[in-house]
């Protein structure tokens, strides 16, 4: 229980306090663009089983992959995908937090 509060924090409380604390003008919109993030968690459906609550997502999943990753590390570098960006980085880390937690 204590790995699904922490991962699903991570997903959904972390892109709505970055949200609400540096994008004071515009937060519902930021809100909305950081959790676009979670629709990379797509290409669990190209699994089977489609979820595994003991597998480890990163470097198993096509866009959890590690050259996945180094491209989400470099969008927040550029203006237009800087938030898309940091929404993926932050899916990212949870999944890796979870993968430490099992």
């Amino acid at each position: 229980m204590f790995r699904f509060f922490i991962h699903y924090g991570i997903h959904l409380l972390v892109p709505v306090l970055i949200a609400f604390f540096f994008f004071k003008e515009r937060r519902f919109k930021v809100i909305l663009i950081l959790l676009a993030g979670m629709l990379i968690d797509l290409d669990h459906l190209l699994a089977d089983p489609i979820f595994d609550p003991n597998r480890c997502s990163i470097g198993f999943h096509p866009l959890h992959s590690y050259i996945a990753i180094i491209i989400y590390s470099v969008l927040p570098f550029f203006k237009w995908t800087r938030l898309l960006g940091l929404g993926l980085i932050i899916h990212i880390v949870a999944d890796m937090v979870d993968c430490l937690l099992i």
